[in-house]
């Protein structure tokens, strides 16, 4: 997330909102209270209401529908409050990345506010931030591979296992002591930042997993 965050109090005019968004390079910002709790969010969509229905009839009838209703309540805003979408789709600074995709894609937002355990706002994150995680070079994610796996994590020489990264798919070649160790080498491969896939061409001198399902089943 990027912790410096532009954000607008509900009473600030229509303009000027308008006009933080084009100084700032950003399509929306968060609208907090005076406790900075946030309270709603201002974008780009909101203030194009008010273009949409420039001059137009924006007395709702009686059977629309919510949404247009709500656009059209929104074309005649002049204050954030007025403007803001709300409630505002936030999410935990604790929470995973795929929870934060997850949102932006349910939801069809940009920007999420990033909140604190109470509910402060901390920070926001953008859909290029968690693109960002991917744009790393094929070196630094084999490095992570070798020294924070192999050797950070399971203690393995890496001459014993090959680790090659293209285009972030990283193969994972050799011969270990385990079928467990296999499968954990694989597994935190998968998760560091930047790996896009992993092709598990490792082999084992002993298949310790069918023991543990044996264990299991007698207890």
């Amino acid at each position: 997330m990027s912790t410096t965050v532009v954000t607008v109090s509900p009473g600030l005019g229509y303009k000027q909102v308008a006009d933080l968004l084009v100084d700032m390079g950003v399509s929306a910002v968060p609208v907090v209270d005076d406790d900075g709790r946030v309270i709603g969010v201002v974008s780009e969509a909101d203030l194009l209401h008010k273009v949409e229905f420039n001059g137009a009839d924006v007395h709702p009838a009686l059977f629309e529908r919510r949404r247009s209703r709500q656009a059209k309540e929104k074309a005649t805003g002049e204050t954030a409050a007025e403007l803001m979408t709300s409630p505002a789709v936030t999410v935990l600074a604790s929470v995973p990345l795929t929870t934060a995709a997850q949102l932006m894609e349910r939801h069809d937002i940009k920007r999420l506010p990033v909140l604190d355990d109470a509910g402060k706002l901390v920070g926001v994150v953008a859909r290029r931030d968690l693109l960002r995680r991917y744009l790393r070079t094929d070196d630094e994610i084999r490095a992570d591979v070798v020294d924070g796996v192999l050797l950070g994590v399971l203690w393995l020489d890496p001459i014993e296992v090959a680790v090659v990264v293209a285009d972030g798919h990283v193969t994972l070649t050799g011969k270990v002591d385990r079928r467990s160790t296999a499968q954990i080498a694989a597994r935190l491969t998968r998760a560091l930042d930047g790996v896009v896939g992993v092709t598990d061409e490792l082999e084992w001198a002993f298949d310790d997993t069918t023991l543990q399902r044996r264990y299991t089943f007698d207890v």
